[in-house]
């Protein structure tokens, strides 16, 4: 989609869902630059769960309204588009990106939340620097000239080189410049740190042990930042640990989801 109006208010996101409404919600929200494909491995969680994809603001098939966006407004595009669909408490997956808009949930609407996953994610990603740097690449460039090194991180080589590289780097590169760029810019800005100790909502956080993109001693600082956080690594895998280690991700899950349902 091309760009529309500033991002003055909530948005309807674009979702695809899988299984019946009178299971418990279970949503998922993905990286920067990606689509809601990115979770189709997680589709069988749908024998348990109302399962509901998202793209992401800018991402995919949602709307791509002028920025500047934050973390708090893409947050509540995901809560508006909750309400449209009827749910009102739900349990929150998010990789990456995903996963700070997730920890703005537990931090702004806690009362939304069921319980959350926090996947190859950072309270803080990286430098404002590099983040302003890829802005201005995107916004000149498109979102093809970073697709090939974003997507290079997202896989360990010989798990890649199985055509996942050239899949995602597509899909990258399709991704509106204006959307991905905003996203970007919300996460030069976005730092939880001083706020995570407030956390109250059951959280496992999960790391991947080839991930260069959130590595896995950042996402184990983000986990000891939470009160009563579960944390978990997954072996043979990057960034996209939900793809290329799909079984485990979705054991892990499975496992601490089920001990937190109403």
């Amino acid at each position: 989609m091309t760009a529309t109006d500033a991002h003055d208010g909530p948005v309807t996101l674009h979702v695809e869902t899988f299984g019946t409404p009178d299971k418990p919600a279970l949503v998922f929200l993905g990286s920067l630059g990606a689509n809601l494909s990115m979770w189709r491995d997680q589709a069988v969680l749908a024998d348990d769960y109302y399962v509901i994809f998202m793209d992401l603001l800018g991402h995919g098939s949602s709307p791509v309204p002028d920025g500047p966006y934050t973390i708090s407004g893409m947050a509540e595009d995901v809560l508006h588009t909750l309400d449209e669909l009827g749910v009102g408490v739900a349990n929150v997956v998010g990789l990456s990106i995903g996963g700070a808009l997730v920890q703005d949930l537990l931090l702004q609407h806690p009362d939304r939340v069921q319980a959350a996953v926090l996947a190859c994610t950072a309270a803080k990603f990286g430098t404002r620097e590099a983040w302003e740097e890829r802005v201005r690449i995107v916004l000149a460039e498109g979102t093809a000239a970073v697709a090939q090194q974003v997507a290079s991180r997202w896989f360990t080589p010989s798990f890649g080189e199985r055509g996942y590289f050239a899949s995602f780097e597509d899909i990258i590169s399709h991704t509106d410049r204006v959307g991905y760029a905003g996203a970007a810019a919300a996460l030069a800005d976005f730092d939880s740190r001083a706020q995570l100790a407030t956390v109250t909502r059951p959280v496992l956080v999960i790391s991947a042990a080839e991930d260069s993109s959130t590595p896995a001693d950042v996402v184990r600082e983000l986990a000891d930042l939470i009160p009563g956080a579960e944390w978990a690594s997954i072996a043979g895998a990057a960034h996209l640990a939900n793809i290329e280690q799909q079984e485990e991700f979705n054991r892990l899950l499975r496992a601490f989801l089920a001990q937190h349902q109403a």
